[in-house]
């Protein structure tokens, strides 16, 4: 075995080597191109709407509005004086698509009389024209770590760079009466900003014996009451159909890493929590629509903020999660989650209303679970992607953030509650280790068996289980402990993710958001040389803490007998190491930490059951098998001149 040591790490070396290449070629010919091509595009874009721009004409007269692929105002279907229901193939009956006129966000607001919203949480405004909820700014939030960043931009115009925006209206057919709709000009029935102190009322008068009032209220944080209400003074029956929407240009940028979702969202009545992703919607069928539903919400969510709509809980829907329009060379694709209720009908002389919800802004655990409970919202705590160990991540959220507010800086209760989590486990990780340690203590007998019956497999296994009765081992029983903590593992790896209290989170030193990728690199010295470095080479110095007591967690256990597995094991920090750089710093940091802990624990248990801790020898033994394998290099040299 020490003969084929220098060739083993000959080996090691090599696909150490010819990996760290395949990885950089990989960056540099497929990775980084792709990166300078959608900059390009981008560009392209940013070109594309400066010039839009420009063509605004000195009257000021906005450019002509880029061809909608969805119906326009004028082929709206028209209301009916009776219950005939609109037809479902032109479920809801709204433009699928705004007027895509690139301005500046700025500008966009411009080009309609608004009424301002002012909370400590929200600010913004909502739009007199069509009645849009289309300007929604999140006070407590900016776009960056920095202080002086801007705020967190929420929902923008239909002729913004990225349209999003919430609008509530009333569908019917078989009639030519005027609805209230993206061009209608609302009335504010008296001045002043939407404030949780003081709600706001607009009025549409149709002209025709209709007259649509819509009464606002919102929270100190992020949800919206609208009362919609028409009063009949025609002299015949009108039927009605009150629809919601949420539309979406563009896909976002996806920040889940496939650990959380990200996209189209709802529970829909007795359909349950239903989820697509932005990429799942854009193919076939990926469209889906529920019919006859009572209860529940639907909207988009993103990693840390959502938007939903919620009908009255008590009323019958029918919904859709569904691509609004495909991406052309022209245009980004669109998204929209839509509701349509049943038939409102409003007798001469009469006012009928519908009530309903619009939640937009941030993902806070207590305050969904307050809106939950306080306005009777089915399952709206979905809306925060728990995963799949629900039952687990959610209560050590609580415990998280429990930690958090007393010790004041969300880095400690990570590391705090990774120590807990250790404690509580202390006794099955005994016992696995204390398996695995009279295992280790075998070790040598097991060898001579397997030497001495190496061309007799079947012989192998019946002496090694002889072997484990005899000394009253289960060679299984340090797994099912390990098996039991695995789902508390990534429960809390879940929590970390999604929780929103890291998001821009400060640690001690270098780290200024628990929620960003270390921002050093090891190939600058960690910003001691004067020169940047290319995003994919950003391993920092948290990842590298993370991997080195990985490594040396892995060197507490003696060496595999096969050669290969054992390249395998001193190979897999490394990998994490690149895997990771990219990822949260306040799960790195949760990495490393648990890493040190595991070690402290291991190596415990291990000297408290007699067993050597071969740290010190198996550290010595690679690095020696290094120096003996650059020493044979020099030996060949002399051989060579000589």
């Amino acid at each position: 075995m020490q003969g084929r040591e220098p060739e083993n790490s000959t080996n090691l070396m090599l696909a150490v080597g010819l990996s760290m290449a395949v990885l950089f070629l990989w960056q540099v010919f497929y990775a980084e191109p792709r990166l300078k091509e959608e900059q390009a595009r981008l560009n392209r874009e940013k070109a594309a709407q400066a010039q839009q721009i420009q063509s605004v004409g000195k009257d000021g007269s906005a450019p002509t509005p880029a061809p909608s692929s969805g119906p326009t105002s004028a082929q709206l279907p028209a209301p009916v004086a009776g219950g005939e229901a609109p037809k479902p193939g032109i479920q809801p009956v709204v433009p699928l698509t705004p007027e895509l006129i690139l301005r500046a966000r700025e500008d966009a607001l411009k080009a309609s009389p608004r009424v301002a919203i002012d909370t400590p949480s929200l600010k913004g405004s909502i739009a007199l024209k069509g009645g849009r909820f289309d300007d929604v700014v999140l006070a407590k939030y900016r776009e960056k770590a920095d202080p002086k960043s801007a705020n967190v931009a929420f929902f923008s115009p239909a002729d913004a760079p990225n349209p999003y925006f919430a609008e509530l209206g009333w569908s019917a057919q078989g009639s030519t009466l005027k609805l209230p709709d993206r061009d209608t000009l609302w009335k504010l029935e008296k001045d002043g900003a939407l404030t949780p102190q003081s709600p706001v009322t607009l009025v549409f008068d149709n002209g025709q014996g209709l007259i649509f009032r819509r009464m606002i209220s919102l929270d100190s944080d992020y949800m919206f009451k609208i009362l919609d209400e028409v009063e009949n003074k025609s002299a015949a029956d009108v039927t009605l159909f009150p629809y919601a929407r949420l539309y979406r240009y563009g896909t976002p940028k996806i920040e889940g890493f496939y650990i959380q979702h990200e996209g189209l969202i709802g529970v829909l009545g007795d359909a349950g929590l239903k989820e697509i992703t932005y990429a799942d919607v854009q193919a076939a069928n990926g469209s889906q629509r529920f019919e006859g539903k009572i209860g529940g919400w639907l909207g988009i969510t993103d990693k840390y903020w959502a938007a939903a709509l919620i009908p009255d809980q008590t009323a019958t829907y029918s919904a859709a999660l569904r691509l609004a329009a495909p991406k052309t060379p022209n245009s980004k694709e669109a998204f929209q989650a839509d509701y349509l209720r049943a038939g409102l009908v409003i007798p001469p002389t009469a006012r009928k209303g519908v009530e309903s919800r619009i939640f937009a802004g941030a993902k806070q655990v207590d305050l969904i679970e307050q809106y939950e409970t306080g306005l009777g919202i089915k399952q709206f705590d979905l809306m925060i992607d728990w995963g799949w160990f629900y039952f687990i991540t959610k209560p050590l959220y609580h415990l998280i953030n429990w930690l958090y507010k007393f010790l004041g800086n969300f880095g400690l209760a990570i590391v705090a509650v990774t120590v807990l989590v250790k404690l509580a486990f202390f006794p099955l990780a005994n016992k696995s280790y204390e398996s695995m340690a009279k295992m280790k203590k075998l070790q040598p007998e097991m060898e001579r068996l397997k030497e001495r019956y190496k061309d007799d497999k079947a012989a192998q296994q019946q002496e090694l289980m002889k072997l484990y009765q005899k000394e009253k081992i289960n060679p299984l029983a340090g797994c099912l402990p390990i098996l039991v903590q695995i789902p508390v593992f990534f429960a809390l790896y879940k929590v970390l993710f999604v929780s929103i209290d890291m998001r821009h989170a400060p640690f001690y030193g270098w780290i200024k958001d628990l929620s960003a990728p270390d921002p050093t690199s090891m190939f600058n010295l960690f910003g001691l040389l004067p020169f940047a470095v290319p995003e994919y080479l950003h391993i920092g110095l948290w990842p590298l803490i993370m991997g080195i007591t990985m490594w040396v967690q892995m060197q507490l256990n003696p060496p595999q007998p096969d050669p290969t597995q054992q390249a395998i094991f001193n190979w897999m920090p490394v990998m994490f190491t690149f895997l990771l750089a990219s990822f949260p710093a306040g799960l790195v940091i949760y990495w490393a930490w648990n890493n040190l802990l595991s070690m402290t624990q291991q190596a415990y248990i291990m000297k408290k059951q007699g067993v050597p801790v071969p740290l010190k020898e198996n550290i010595l033994r690679i690095f020696g098998s290094v120096t003996s394998l650059l020493g044979m290099g020099k030996d060949d040299k002399k051989s060579a001149k000589s």
